[in-house]
């Protein structure tokens, strides 16, 4: 019997939860020079299993939850051991399944330190400003789901509507999961690209999409254009005619700076300028991802930072 994936990712998810299981996810360089340690190399716990990505021996799980693995085609095979193709991350209370480490397919769903500076700055701007009741909420490019769950979570007095979109349809397997997880109903999904994917306005719109240059162009890292801004210059453009009044976009994405510019800010400031409405953009964090400047596509840059753009739409 095949159990569907997202069936059994939140049976996983209640499971973990009730053991007590938590797992901080850092950066891939990171993950890699952990699991190199001596002693490192096989899970002996939950941690090492659905958090390090490691190879464990069957009998380290109950029959129940190793069913569940096999059954929705999520324990491959490496001789003697299996490794789980599914993690789980804590953030805000809840737990957030994703893609396994290396997260090396095209359609990886990707969750790291990115993840959490997203939904310290959605948690900001809610504290900032709260929902009106009924606000459609739109998490665009929401891979594992996190930022609109999130926001969700943080408005649920305003009962708002959320919509989750990606282009990846494994992306919203997870996605579907996580909002169960995290107990909400209601939830509408949409696959498609960009805002090609979704109907009407919205009061909020959050999005941490793809920033970097992939050579292997996977949808879950690879952002487009020269320096990867691509996907960012997009939904900035194409967001801002579907914010209802009064209604916010908040952009978290990445920016390679070359000679001390911000190329990203500059091709968005003719835009902001003509639209005439409040914006604030800021760095979160100036240096993120510097291995990637030994790349061809980076020899130019100084430095990736991490970045949030703000814009609000005026109410009529």
């Amino acid at each position: 019997m095949n159990l569907p994936l997202p069936d059994a990712l939140v049976l996983l998810g209640q499971w973990l939860r009730a053991a007590g299981y938590q797992f901080t996810t850092g950066t891939p360089d990171t993950h890699a020079r952990v699991n190199a340690r001596p002693g490192s190399r096989e899970a002996h716990d939950l941690r090492g299993v659905f958090g390090w990505s490691r190879p464990f021996a069957p009998a380290l799980l109950p029959a129940q939850a190793l069913g569940w693995l096999r059954e929705a085609g999520l324990a491959e095979e490496q001789g003697a051991l299996l490794r789980s193709r599914v993690r789980f991350s804590s953030l805000g209370g809840q737990l957030y399944a994703h893609s396994s480490w290396p997260t090396g397919d095209a359609d990886s769903v990707f969750f790291g330190p990115d993840t959490y500076r997203f939904a310290a700055l959605i948690e900001d701007e809610l504290r900032r400003a709260p929902l009106d009741t009924g606000t459609r909420i739109l998490d665009i490019g929401c891979g594992a789901g996190p930022g609109g769950v999130l926001a969700a979570l943080a408005a649920s007095e305003a009962a708002p509507r959320l919509v989750l979109a990606d282009i990846n349809p494994g992306a919203l397997d997870f996605a579907r999961a996580n909002a169960r997880l995290a107990g909400l109903a209601g939830v509408e999904f949409a696959q498609g690209d960009l805002f090609h994917a979704v109907q009407g306005s919205f009061g909020l719109v959050v999005s941490n999409p793809p920033y970097l240059v992939d050579a292997t162009a996977r949808t879950y890292r690879h952002g487009g254009g020269a320096l990867g801004s691509g996907l960012s210059e997009r939904i900035v453009a194409e967001g801002l005619p579907r914010l209802a009044p009064g209604g916010r976009l908040v952009l978290y994405t990445g920016v390679a700076m070359v000679e001390g510019v911000d190329p990203f800010l500059e091709a968005m400031r003719p835009l902001l300028e003509r639209t005439a409405w409040p914006w604030h953009y800021r760095e979160l964090d100036p240096d993120v991802f510097g291995e990637e400047l030994e790349r061809e596509a980076y020899a130019h840059a100084d430095r990736i930072a991490a970045v949030a753009l703000v814009v609000r739409r005026p109410a009529d």
